[in-house]
């Protein structure tokens, strides 16, 4: 199993405020990697500064062996990195099949295949994004990253305010990708359903890395000092 992203010792700045001290953090090919913290713990940031919507300062990022610091943010994404970003973000004035295809790239993942993991999203193929339910709008965020074909598949709280029923259908569509071998990198506080699927998980605190290890290494004891509220 290789390498596919590495970071090391980032430090990421908002202005004159530091965000992040110093984040370690690999994924390798094929593996889901839980990424996890308290709110505010750098997460997001985390996030943002492997996709070059924040700069880092120090440290390195790489992903495919390719140096991620002087690329910007669409070069990174065509590198084979999908991101669905916490709070959706789907384009509201575009309709669902619109937004499918936007920044569709070739390769396995097709409208089809999109489809066959979320059969609504067909149905609701000429509706515009902004009327659609917020579980329907995730769905179409994530269907809309896959179109991508990444390598890589960034989820950012993708199930947080979402009914239950309908978080429910995320997660076996997570369960569903693993299962095909797709790489992720998943952030989400719902432990019973994030810690099955993990193969590693990673946790922060106040912007720096405190503890790796795979699922069965997290201790109640770890749970409570790190993820505890």
């Amino acid at each position: 199993m290789s390498d596919l992203l590495k970071i090391s010792g980032i430090e990421t700045f908002y202005g004159h405020s530091q965000a992040l001290f110093g984040v370690d953090l690999q994924v390798n090919e094929g593996e889901v990697v839980a990424l996890m913290g308290r709110n505010g713990m750098g997460k997001t940031t985390t996030i943002a500064s492997i996709c070059g919507l924040e700069k880092y300062s120090a440290g390195s990022a790489s992903f495919k062996g390719i140096d991620l610091g002087p690329l910007p943010s669409h070069k990174i994404a065509r590198l084979g990195i999908g991101l669905v970003p916490e709070g959706r973000r789907c384009f509201p004035n575009l309709t669902v099949y619109e937004n499918l295809i936007a920044a569709a790239r070739p390769g396995d993942w097709t409208l089809d295949r999109v489809n066959a993991l979320f059969p609504r999203l067909q149905e609701r193929y000429d509706q515009y994004a902004n009327t659609l339910s917020g579980g329907e709008q995730q769905m179409l965020a994530v269907g809309r990253a896959l179109m991508t074909n990444p390598t890589l598949l960034i989820l950012d709280e993708a199930t947080e305010g979402l009914a239950p029923v309908i978080r429910q259908e995320i997660w076996q569509a997570v369960r569903d990708l693993k299962a095909a071998g797709q790489s992720i990198l998943i952030v989400d506080k719902t432990l019973s359903e994030l810690l099955p699927i993990a193969d590693r998980c990673v946790i922060l605190e106040k912007g720096t890395t405190v503890w790796t290890g795979s699922p069965d290494q997290l201790t109640r004891d770890l749970e409570n000092r790190y993820l505890g509220v």
